[in-house]
């Protein structure tokens, strides 16, 4: 079957969606506007920042004239504060960063796209008297040009796309369109403006088209600093959600507090690849998610020589030590004790943690943090998050033959939405506001979705209130208005931080300017 084909198909399944959403939110819409991802989210990661992913987004593209592209970013090192000097934040050289796919519904991945970095130390030295000596900083001078002779230390990397198991399938190297060469390089972090005069600019010499081995159509990469998109009351939320439920319940107050994250940076591995290259033919929708692994073995070198990019020397099997596809997963729904093994794990074996989705605990912790009792939803298990988080919403974002496993699955034949008609609730969002975005979070995720709010709509019974007394969204019989305590008020819930109003363009890599360590 032909693509074509594919997409004609699976449009019409989603109004029944819109009809079944429009019917069961009308008495909700008429009220007055009923309208962090992971960072150091388990206990290992901690101590491994440069491999902790914070945010994965994947959507359809929405920049004018890449119709039928797909970009995925995936986020790493979080909190990175602008002045970090003298090293900044490099990329790990003993690490592999992966984006996954599976077009198929199966829990494996079909395609992985793997980053390796290297970091190119250059040694530049000053004369000092008789002398030269090599300088402390990573720059010595002003830089406007990539590798610029300028830089101390240049940052390169390879991306290979790897088709079948991630480690045994075949693999083969992504290379510069403009030359055919496999290796690219990464813009320094953005210093400051003494160092880097027009940092847009320099950081657009590093956006790349790319030609894929298998893929018909050239695609864009970049990867570097970038300002973090995610908006949330991060310190607030963890201080048990320390906010009067009459401020986190009233839509006038959506934005009443500033972003906690908005002078934090992040480093964004991004990919735009044609839909065609993504999917099987038969099946437009696919899953995605993001990894990171180290060397099974690493040994302290007690003696470093000079001009060694590490004092570790790694060995032995790669061990995957970071994971991320829904977002929030592993920071608010899988228990303390299971972090470390979630962020080890690959999708086939979600069965082990499907407690903590048919029976969360966060709404419990909810109850507790906000004084109210009984407030959690009633219908256990909780076949809604089991749909929204393992296998896609039925007509929307699943699979034909889904296994249940966690991540993030996208709808490649539901056209994108421009940026400034975007609903920052996704597809339910938009309903509730009279519209028609069904390319938004939980189909993908987009930079501009507001997946906090989304999410305490959902673990607080809102997709329930939806589905109505008929399942009709077919989230399981039990999921109807009466096993939801809050009832309307579900769609109110917020963190009182506006992911809206967070800086982005309307451009690959999307993601904006980063901020700099001095102006």
């Amino acid at each position: 079957m032909t693509q074509h084909t594919a997409r004609t198909r699976a449009l019409p399944r989603l109004a029944p969606i819109t009809a079944a959403l429009v019917a069961a939110l009308a008495g909700i819409a008429a009220a007055p506007d009923a309208t962090a991802s992971s960072h150091r989210e388990a206990p290992f990661i901690t101590t491994a920042p440069k491999v902790d992913g914070t945010d994965f987004y994947m959507f359809s593209s929405y920049e004018a004239g890449r119709a039928g592209y797909v970009t995925l970013l995936a986020n790493y090192q979080p909190l990175q504060a602008a002045y970090g000097g003298p090293n900044y934040f490099k990329m790990d050289p003993n690490a592999q960063y992966e984006i996954h796919v599976d077009h198929n519904g199966d829990a494996l991945e079909d395609l992985t796209f793997q980053f390796r970095f290297q970091n190119k130390f250059k040694g530049i030295t000053l004369p000092i008297g008789d002398k030269n000596v090599a300088i402390p900083l990573t720059q010595a001078g002003s830089v406007t040009e990539p590798n610029a002779a300028a830089l101390n230390v240049n940052e390169q990397f390879t991306l290979d796309i790897v088709r079948g198991d991630r480690r045994t399938g075949t693999r083969a190297s992504v290379t510069n369109a403009a030359g055919g060469s496999k290796t690219f390089d990464k813009p320094s972090d953005n210093i400051g403006s003494k160092t880097i005069p027009d940092y847009p600019a320099y950081a657009d010499k590093h956006l790349y088209t790319v030609a894929i081995p298998g893929c018909d159509k050239p695609g864009r990469l970049f990867v570097g600093q970038r300002k973090d998109p995610f908006a949330v009351n991060l310190g607030t939320i963890f201080d048990l959600v320390n906010a009067p439920v009459s401020v986190i319940t009233d839509p006038q107050l959506i934005g009443a507090v500033p972003n906690t994250i908005d002078d934090a940076n992040v480093t964004t591995l991004a990919l735009e690849v044609h839909q065609t290259c993504l999917t099987k033919g038969e099946e437009p929708v696919i899953g995605g998610w993001t990894t990171a692994s180290l060397r099974q073995g690493t040994l302290l070198d007690p003696t470093p020589r000079s001009g060694h990019q590490t004092t570790a020397l790694s060995g032995g099997a790669w061990v995957q030590v970071s994971r991320l596809g829904m977002p929030l997963v592993n920071e608010v729904v899988i228990g303390l004790p299971d972090k470390d093994r979630f962020n080890g794990s690959k999708p086939r074996d979600d069965a082990q943690f499907a407690d903590y989705v048919t029976n969360p605990t966060l709404p419990a912790l909810l109850e507790i943090a906000l004084a109210l009792p009984g407030a959690a939803p009633q219908n256990l298990p909780r076949t809604d998050l089991v749909t929204t988080f393992l296998t896609g919403i039925p007509g929307l974002n699943q699979p034909k033959n889904v296994v249940p496993s966690e991540m993030l699955r996208l709808n490649t034949s539901i056209a994108p939405v421009p940026f400034a008609q975007q609903n920052r609730l996704g597809v339910v969002g938009n309903i509730l506001a009279g519209g028609s975005d069904f390319a938004g979070y939980p189909n993908g995720r987009r930079p501009k979705d507001d997946i906090v709010d989304i999410s305490l709509v959902a673990v607080m019974g809102g997709l329930c209130m939806a589905n109505g007394d008929t399942d009709a969204l077919g989230l399981g019989a039990d999921c109807r208005p009466s096993a939801v305590p809050l009832g309307a008020t579900a769609f109110k819930l917020h963190d009182a931080v506006d992911q809206a109003v967070a800086p982005l363009m309307d451009r690959f890599p999307y993601l904006a300017t980063p901020l700099p360590g001095a102006q």
